[in-house]
């Protein structure tokens, strides 16, 4: 539904999943460390932070010039079962992530998850959430071309529009900690929001960036899609506007 100044609305919330919804990336590092130990080599705490947001066989690719001696294949799957294992045992959620989806939810917004983790790690996720908030999940297993390629975005759009046709790319917001995910979601041309994390990330006029999601609303989502319009790429005060309204600097 349209406004009559056509006014686009908030109709859909894209997720990434690690460091955005749970604080994984730890899980992610100590299994690289152990991974790459296990075939002789070393592994430093900026070649983990070249790997935070970037597809996993982008990561594998990696991890071979580090000295691991297996096939991509096998370096994701000893990466996520690691990972997984750690999950079922403790899941480490990210402050306001929960809360922020119950009222997405609440509020009848579609919401989507569009990670670069495969199926079986985001399942797990997924499942130790109290409501269905996710309508269907992009995961890195689901598509060719991986964050920082905007591929994942558009898919989840393409999905959405299959039970709503009006749906457009205008109409949804993204949010990513990663600079790979961050450059994913900017260039699909859907509304995007930062929530740095583990690695900082520079300032962009072009998006907004939050601190935490802790305390977010939906209004405070809608407030960014409703200015879409306002503030054109490059106009400083989409994101200004958003730090002033909640005393942030």
């Amino acid at each position: 539904m349209r406004s009559s100044a056509s006014q686009p609305l908030l109709k859909a919330a894209l997720w990434d999943m690690d460091g955005t919804i749970v604080d994984t990336e730890p899980y992610w590092i100590e299994a690289e460390h152990a991974l790459v130990a296990a075939h002789g080599g070393q592994w430093s705490h900026a070649q983990a932070m070249q790997l935070v947001g970037q597809s996993l066989v982008f990561s594998a690719g990696v991890l071979q010039g580090a000295g691991v001696k297996l096939e991509k294949r096998e370096i994701i799957d000893t990466l996520t079962a690691q990972v997984v294992s750690k999950v079922r045992a403790s899941v480490p959620w990210r402050p306001g992530a929960r809360e922020l989806l119950d009222q997405l939810h609440e509020a009848g917004v579609r919401c989507a998850l569009v990670t670069m983790s495969e199926g079986p790690l985001a399942r797990e996720v997924v499942a130790a959430l109290p409501k269905p908030y996710f309508e269907f999940l992009v995961t890195g297993d689901t598509v060719t071309n991986g964050k920082p390629h905007p591929e994942a975005y558009l898919k989840a759009v393409d999905l959405l529009r299959q039970q709503d046709p009006d749906l457009t790319i205008h109409d949804c917001v993204a949010l990513e900690d990663s600079a790979p995910g961050v450059a994913a979601a900017m260039a699909s041309g859907v509304v995007t929001v930062a929530i740095p994390h583990i690695v900082p990330l520079p300032a962009d006029p072009a998006r907004a960036t939050w601190h935490t999601l802790e305390g977010r609303t939906v209004a405070d989502l809608q407030q960014l899609v409703a200015a879409r319009g306002d503030f054109p790429a490059g106009d400083a005060g989409l994101e200004d506007s958003m730090v002033r309204s909640h005393g942030l600097d």
